[in-house]
């Protein structure tokens, strides 16, 4: 009985103790100005959630404060704006006391050198750098010939075989991207770099807390790993002299007009294929999902694509001009892109006291852009749940102001038009060569950033 009573006591004492600390945290952040908003537990704030019930997250709380409240995620007090109008002024004004607000987790892993947390003349000048590799005409010249001939392989032999297709678009995202990175030591370097990139990746979105057995601490030690591989390779193409078209080439040479620095090189080169592997993967498995739910969209799809093949032998590569003439491919891709969410919002902080629509947002926090409902607009996209990738043709969309699937401002995506060239040609070869099925995994699970489909499984065949 003794026992029992101390139980219980040490029972109600949690309890009592998980209130206080609960009502502790509120009272801490209660400032006057804010919006209204719960900010969870200390330190820890209202991350789980947010991580673990991802959209639902955020409707439930704006079902409870509005289009405009606070929180604390991943480490920070945070503003959330679901507001369209408030979210372009933001994404728009960068330098009216706005600058990149990510994680510490994320600016830890990808290095204090990455596109994403610097501003000002060095965010102008690191851009610069990446545009000089992933330019239009550098897509044209360079980079799409690489691109056709690794998802040739990569698709090759996928006949009469159970293909997960969650697995091999992210393979396929990361290895595409290092062949452009470092096209001679790919093959060699990969399979021990790929796994340790993948952990660089969950590190990014955890909270910043570096002990055993956490994402956080596995990230930061992958990306120690991997910055000992990418040093090693810029040393050893210095010291060989020859001069190689893919993007370490243009870095080392002496003919890039942006001098960066090893450590800049290697954030860089980090970025590049960090940024590109959620969104080419997660858009390519979500296009074969969506193309396998709507057979008249793969009919249309299929016949954009015969049609580029018939004016070619049958091993003809693609070339760019092939590429711009994927009208309605590039459609698919935008529709997949609107209706998947593949990027829920973006991270923006205050570098002083400012007011926000009414409210007073205190120094060093955080605003969360959520782009997501925008997606959903019935006003802006008429039956916004629909996959109709027929709205993007002859509309002019992707010109208007609400547009921000690749973000907005200065920030808008720069790498955007490379992400649109590899899912183009994925899905050319996907659909050309192959019929498929759905065999299981069509549970949608839920992340951070997008509902998707847990181990999606295909039959795939030969049509």
């Amino acid at each position: 009985m003794a026992g029992f009573v101390v139980i219980l006591g040490g029972f109600w004492g949690l309890c009592i103790l998980s209130v206080a600390l609960l009502k502790w945290n509120e009272v801490r952040y209660r400032k006057k100005g804010l919006p209204p908003g719960t900010m969870g537990w200390p330190l820890f704030g209202e991350t789980t959630e947010f991580l673990k019930q991802g959209p639902a997250f955020m409707k439930n709380q704006r079902s409870r404060f509005g289009s405009i409240f606070k929180s604390h995620i991943l480490g920070c007090p945070t503003i959330v704006s679901m507001d369209p109008e408030l979210n372009r002024y933001i994404l728009v004004n960068e330098a009216k006391g706005l600058v990149p607000g990510y994680p510490q987790s994320m600016l830890d892993i990808l290095g204090k050198c990455n596109i994403a947390a610097v501003h000002g003349s060095a965010h102008k000048y690191m851009r610069g750098a990446l545009l000089s590799l992933i330019s239009p005409t550098m897509i044209k010249d360079q980079l799409l010939p690489k691109i056709d001939d690794f998802m040739r392989s990569h698709l090759s032999d996928w006949d009469s075989k159970i293909i997960d297709i969650q697995e091999k678009t992210k393979e396929m995202a990361f290895l595409s991207s290092f062949r452009q990175i470092a096209s001679t030591e790919a093959s060699s370097v990969s399979e021990a770099f790929m796994p340790e990139f993948f952990k660089l990746v969950l590190g990014t979105l955890s909270l910043p807390i570096n002990i055993p057995s956490t994402n956080y601490h596995r990230g930061f030690q992958a990306r120690q790993n991997i910055t000992c591989w990418l040093r090693r390779l810029v040393e050893e193409r210095r010291a060989s002299g020859e001069k190689q078209r893919d993007m370490l080439g243009l870095l080392v040479g002496g003919e890039n007009k942006y001098k960066l620095s090893d450590e800049e090189m290697i954030d860089l080169i980090i970025t590049i294929l960090y940024s590109g592997y959620e969104t080419v993967s997660t858009t390519s498995m979500m296009a074969v999902k969506y193309l396998h739910d709507h057979p008249k969209v793969l009919e249309e799809l299929r016949k954009e694509h015969m049609a580029i093949r018939e004016r070619k032998n049958p091993e003809d590569s693609i070339d760019y001009e092939d590429y711009r003439s994927m009208r309605f491919t590039r459609a698919v891709i935008y529709e997949t892109s609107r209706l998947a969410t593949i990027v829920n919002g973006v991270l923006r902080k205050t570098t002083t006291d400012m007011e926000i629509n009414g409210y007073l947002i205190p120094k060093g926090w955080r605003i969360y852009v959520y782009t997501r409902e925008v997606n959903y607009d019935p006003c802006l996209y008429p039956d916004p749940y629909t996959f109709n990738p027929w709205r993007w043709l002859g509309k002019g969309l992707e010109n208007q102001h609400h547009f921000l699937i690749f973000g907005g401002g200065t920030r808008q995506c720069p790498g955007k038009e490379l992400g649109l060239a590899e899912i183009s040609t994925f899905l050319h070869y996907f659909v050309t060569r192959y019929r498929w099925e759905e065999v299981e995994g069509n549970k949608l699970m839920k992340f951070p950033r997008v509902e998707a489909p847990n181990g999606l499984r295909i039959r795939v065949s030969a049509p």
